[in-house]
Formats: structure tokens, sequence, C-alpha cells
């Protein structure tokens, strides 16, 4: 009976999309771990949001960069973004999604025993029949980067962190980053996350009450 209200009660805060959530858990595979990490969502991201960054990645967003010397705001497809620059004026989709994320109005926190957090610039989810979860999060700020205790091998230089967590149905579960890996876009979540085969670099996520 005890597990049944247990999984009730975690079932009925999912489906009450809450806001703030509060997830904690404990690093792995990095030389920092074992650390505790603490995770506030105060609210899900907008699909209008989630769509810009995607947009940025996709170079279909304008930015100084991809739209020097062009008439970006004139004539045909005005408004819908311009298409990718060359030569000098080239940035990356890395480069283009971290200025989108410096635009993007803070979502929530991830903290750790290092002294300053993290924003979280993204944060989505979708649920499954079977009530378990995956939450999509993206950090303003590259994990570790003031330090050395996210890093991993064959580390990307992408100035962000991508981190999916996926949760059973009673908000228990562990997390992937995109640290040492790849970005690809996921059909469901409609969003980038992490290549498969990534290590799992949180354990133990769980639900939490509230913040400390």
């Amino acid at each position: 009976m005890r597990r049944l209200t247990l999984f009730l009660l975690a079932a009925l805060l999912f489906a009450n999309d809450p806001a703030p959530l509060y997830l904690t858990a404990t690093t792995a595979n990095i030389p920092g771990a074992p650390d505790q990490v603490r995770l506030e969502i105060l609210r899900w991201s907008t699909d209008e949001e989630r769509d810009r960054l995607m947009a940025a990645w996709e170079l279909r967003l304008s930015t100084p960069a991809n739209t020097k010397g062009k008439a970006a705001t004139k004539g045909k497809g005005a408004g819908r973004g311009a298409a990718p620059a060359s030569g000098a004026d080239a940035i990356s989709p890395s480069t283009a999604l971290a200025r989108a994320l410096q635009e993007t109005t803070t979502v929530g926190y991830l903290w750790s025993s290092e002294m300053a957090g993290y924003a979280l610039r993204y944060a989505g989810k979708i649920a499954n029949p079977d009530g378990s979860q995956r939450v999509l999060l993206i950090t303003q700020r590259r994990l570790g980067a003031m330090n050395q205790r996210w890093n991993l091998d064959a580390a990307n230089s992408d100035e962000f962190t991508v981190i999916e967590l996926r949760l059973d149905a009673k908000g228990q579960g562990e997390g992937r980053t995109s640290l040492a890996g790849k970005l690809a876009a996921d059909a469901s979540m409609k969003m980038l996350t992490p290549e498969s085969g990534q290590p799992v670099v949180l354990r133990n996520v769980k639900l939490a009450k509230e913040a400390k």
C-alpha cells in the first residue's frame, strides 16, 4: 500500500506540471565525483523558447554574425532568419545556440559544491505512458567552465551543457550530459539531446521536497 501511495503521489506531482521542481543527484564518472547536486526547475520552457533555440542551432535565427553584409530583413523571407553565412562571417551551430541561450530567461539552477551555481536556460520534459519521464535541461555556462571537476576525456568545446534525465514513475533515475559527446535532434523532445553512449554523470536522481 505504501509503494502504491508513493507511486500515485509521484504521478500526480508530474501530471500537475509543478513549478518549482526540486531534484537531487550525485555525480559519477567525472574527476569531482562523488559530489552532491541540486537541481531547481522554477518553470518549464515555452514552445516558443524551445523553437527559438532550435532555430539558432539550425542557423535559421538571424544574428549579427550571419547577417553581416546581407539584407536579412528585406525582400522575400524577411523576418524568418538569414541563411547560414560563409567565410569569415560563418558561425557554428554550437556558437549560435550559445548566443541564443544568453538571451533566454533563466528557468532554474544547478548547484553543487562549487561556489557558484549554473543557470538553466532551458527545461523541458515528456511523460511516457508508464509514468516515467524524460527531463531535458540546458545550462547557460558549460559545467566545469571554471574548474576541472566536470572534465571528461574527449570533451567538446560547447559553451553550454545539455543534461538529459531519465526518471521512473517515482521520480528516480539517472542523467547523462553532452560534456564529452555530440548533440542530436530528438523528434519526441523536439530539442537537442546528448548522443547515445555517453556515460552516466548523475546517479541517484530523485525528487526533493524543497531547495536547501
